[in-house]
């Protein structure tokens, strides 16, 4: 039997009953169609089928016969221009994996209502999920675009002198709407074979025995890996403590393991090549509880204990401070698993290199990470590991672990093949870390009039089945805990724990979301012992230019929190219910840790290429150094190529985490463009003379560790700084959000507002319906189902951008905003159901609110 279709105005006959997206992608090379769920779920597989939004990822071609069909490729020149312009100008691309499934919601809303609301915009698109924007901007694009597509207004021309501190468009703005920038599984081989690991059947179990021999008889099975394959099985992010795959013998620890791994001519046999791989496993009871894992005798999940690490931050006298204050409270707080929920699912392709090592092509926060991994894992060289990254599709820190990029490469390594592997949305979420549970007992005073004196915290945080970065994340979380505030006492204890639950890793915020909630709650209860309001309360208590920070440091001219607060005060004293919470988050490493941006501007047939591996997952990183380069050397952006990062032509930017890019990587990049516009001036501003030459920047200037005996020790070198208000009804429903965020020098206003936005309805999930929920540990989990903010749960949401009064000339003054944006949000709701019901709400998520009645 045959079904025609009309797809872009041609006609296309199909004689196999496959899912619609299959056809779209994989015969058609219609790549603009994503697919990041497979459950119909996130709509970045969107079209258009005869004037009706359609999901292409469950649907079978047979349901479409006779049907008219249109991707973003297929829509009119006039539409791609509207479009194009419309995001640049609205700043609504980020990583752009979701953007095209808007543009095509968007098109069907405008074919039949060209004049829409925003309220129908956003009804629009509510079937479609971004996890990068927050929404807004998208909401402004469509607007836009509506009307343009209405009066037939010509586009305005677009401005090609972008500079620190403007709204200049992306660079990547069109690969992203019109879709053809290239994701790791868009990219096309004929030679290309597929292959999938095969995980435990349970999160702690011994593996007896693996067979192999019915699955090699598969007649599309091409080999069948176990660890016995593998030259070193150990591999880790900082500790190599995590299995390639877990051997025969050996112990699962946690339901994410690989116990094999298959590689297939189809992609569709893999299931039933992983199937006839046969397990003998004998179950063991898991250890699911970190406090339960430290007691003696709770069985090991690693040869040197359940105890990851450790830290103990002790400054002044806390506890005398606590005994002799007039106000103390003590309260315990507990916050849950939080997922990343990217939307483009990891993949990597590998293939055999001439030099005898491996070509991949893949999508991390870091090249040089992925090198390193993969070379300890071969026992090879890391300059024979060739990585050149795609477009990232997300990221939050979700991507710096090992997911396909070691299981890619040691399967062209092993069969000499070109290999695609590539995870399934569930298969993801097992195998990705997550935000780190933590409990926390925070104990806080202050004097009669309201200076806070002592805070004593204990943390302890479940990392899981593996290090990733329990460790460093556990140890921020301990260093953020005083907050913003002028604690000059303070004795903090933190422990990262190893169970059999999901690995817990990097993610937005990196420990300081979640000491920050506790630590904002218990201001509030003790801003109400002390009677005071808790905005003059916090406005008494934070710190200011000159202050010294509860670690030691000195706070930098530059520091605006409290400009911030009175940026929000309005906002706040506008309403009884307004919830107030502040926070801050360091730029780069830190602490001692060696931690460098790089760039490389080199001459290339009169182009400056902006070489760096700084990994963009949809923060703007091109239009960061961009505008940088464009600024120092006064160009136009046309004279530039950014180089997507590659071990063979981009410098180790290192990774991109602790909101460090723009910072290191912005300043190295400064350097080598101020060391370029030297050379300019002495060709007598003749570019074609430099033809060739490279320009070389790089920004890394040394901390302190913890533990320093420095009076004043330089713990990070710089900090972002904000607060921000939530606004609730008499039901509890967000009505709006107000932030103030100091991060110095705004590179790109726009894509500042958006990373703002972003982490904005990032955290209202995290603090009121994403529920990750992992009974024995072993998730249940489905995208559609875990409570991710769609457009129509999105409050009002005001940005306010503040400088303090200084200035630190690295990177035109800029710092980080990313992990910032996340950080006050969940405390700022949590003071706003307190003040609304008196209830202060210990748990993330939330429970007994608007969104999440009480269990």
């Amino acid at each position: 039997m045959a079904w025609t279709l009309t797809i872009n105005q041609q006609t296309v006959i199909v004689e196999e009953d496959k899912r619609l997206i299959d056809l779209l992608r994989e015969d058609l090379g219609l790549t603009s169609v994503k697919d990041g769920c497979s459950e119909g779920t996130c709509g970045t597989c969107s079209i258009w089928v005869d004037g009706k939004l359609v999901k292409a990822c469950i649907m079978k071609v047979s349901k479409f016969d006779g049907a008219e069909i249109i991707t973003v490729e297929g829509l009119s020149p006039r539409e791609k221009e509207v479009y194009v312009y419309s995001f640049a100008e609205a700043g609504a691309v980020q990583c752009g994996y979701c953007t095209p499934g808007m543009v095509i919601a968007a098109k069907v809303l405008l074919d039949k209502n060209p004049d829409p609301s925003r309220d129908d915009i956003t009804k629009a698109i509510t079937g479609n999920l971004c996890r990068c924007t927050g929404y807004k901007k998208i909401i402004d694009a469509i607007e836009m675009a509506a009307r343009f597509l209405r009066t037939g207004d010509p586009i305005p021309e677009a401005n090609y002198l972008p500079r620190v501190g403007d709204r200049s468009h992306r660079v990547d703005v069109m690969e992203k709407v019109l879709g053809t920038g290239k994701f790791p599984d868009d990219y096309r081989f004929d030679d290309m074979v597929y292959g999938s690991a095969l995980r435990t059947k349970y999160p702690r179990a011994r593996v007896n025995k693996i067979d192999i021999s019915k699955a090699l008889e598969h007649p599309d099975c091409i080999t069948v890996l176990t660890a016995a394959d593998v030259p070193n099985n150990k591999i880790g992010h900082l500790i190599h403590d995590w299995d390639v795959m877990i051997p025969e013998g050996e112990i699962t620890r946690f339901i994410g393991d690989a116990v094999a791994l298959a590689a297939s001519r189809k992609r569709d046999s893999l299931p039933e090549i992983l199937d006839l791989i046969e397990v003998d496993y004998t179950e063991l009871e898991p250890v699911l509880d970190p406090f339960e894992a430290l007691k003696e005798g709770a069985p090991k999940i690693h040869e040197g204990g359940n105890l990851l690490s450790s830290e103990r931050l002790i400054r002044g006298d806390a506890r005398k401070a606590i005994a002799e204050a007039a106000h103390v409270v003590t309260e315990t707080y507990h916050v849950s698993w939080e997922e990343h929920a990217f939307l483009e699912t990891e993949c990597a392709i590998a293939w055999p290199a001439d030099d005898g090592g491996v070509n991949l092509i893949t999508a991390s926060q870091s090249i040089y990470d992925e090198q390193r991994e993969i070379s300890t894992m071969l026992k090879m060289e890391p300059e024979k590991i060739h990585i050149q990254s795609a477009l990232v599709g997300g990221a939050f820190g979700g991507r710096e672990d090992m997911s396909v990029q070691h299981h890619a490469a040691l399967l062209a390594w092993k069969t000499g093949l070109r290999v695609n592997v590539k995870l399934s949305r569930y298969e993801s979420t097992i195998v990705h870390t997550k935000r780190h549970p933590m409990t926390m007992k925070m104990t806080t005073s202050c004097d009669e009039k309201g200076r806070v004196t002592g805070l004593i915290a204990e943390i302890v945080s479940d990392t899981g089945a593996y290090a990733s970065l329990g460790g460093p994340v556990t140890q921020r979380a301990c260093t953020h805990a005083a907050g913003p505030y002028n604690f000059q006492n303070i004795d903090i204890t933190g422990k990262a724990v190893y169970t059999n639950n999901v690995v817990s890793g990097a993610f937005r915020g990196f420990g300081v979301t979640q000491s920050t909630y506790a630590m904002e709650c218990n201001l509030n209860l003790l801003a109400e012992k002390v009677g005071m309001d808790p905005w003059n309360f916090r406005y008494l208590n934070v710190v200011r230019p000159g202050d010294v920070l509860p670690n030691g440091q000195i706070v930098d001219p530059s520091c605006g929190l409290a400009e911030c607060l009175e940026a929000v005060k309005e906002a706040y004293d506008s309403s009884p219910h307004a919830g107030l919470a502040c926070g801050f988050k360091n730029s780069g490493l830190g602490v001692g840790v060696p931690d460098f941006g790089r760039c490389i501007l080199s001459v290339e047939k009169g182009k400056i290429h902006i070489r760096t591996s700084a990994a963009c997952s949809g923060q703007g990183i091109a239009q960061m150094v961009t505008s940088i380069v464009c600024s120092a050397l006064d160009c136009n952006v046309n004279s530039t190529v950014f180089e997507l990062p590659s071990t063979d032509r981009t410098p180790d930017a290192g990774t991109s985490t602790a909101s460090r890019q723009t910072l290191f990587t912005g300043e190295a990049t400064r350097q080598a463009a101020n060391d370029l516009k030297k050379a300019i001036e002495a060709a007598g501003g003749d570019l074609s003379k430099l033809e060739g030459m490279e320009f070389y920047g790089e920004f890394g200037p040394p901390t302190d560790p913890l533990g320093s005996d420095k009076e004043h020790p330089v713990s990070h070198i710089g900090y972002s700084y904000g607060c921000e208000v939530t606004l609730i009804d008499e039901k509890g429903e967000l009505q709006k959000m107000v932030g103030a965020y100091d991060i110095g020098t705004p590179i790109n206003i726009t894509a500042v507002e958006g990373q703002i936005e972003g982490g904005c309805v990032m955290g209202l999930g995290y603090a009121l319906t994403e529920d990750f929920v992992n009974p024995g540990g072993v998730p249940k989990f489905k995208l559609g189902t875990y409570g991710l903010f769609r457009a129509r749960q999105v409050p009002e949401i005001e940005t306010h951008i503040v400088k303090g009064p200084g200035y630190v000339d690295h990177a035109y003054g800029a710092r980080g905003v990313g992990e910032l944006a996340c950080v006050p949000i969940a405390p700022s709701v949590a003071h706003a159901y307190y003040r609304l019901d008196g209830k202060m709400r210990t748990r993330l998520p939330m429970e007994d609110t608007f969104y999440r009645k009480k269990k």
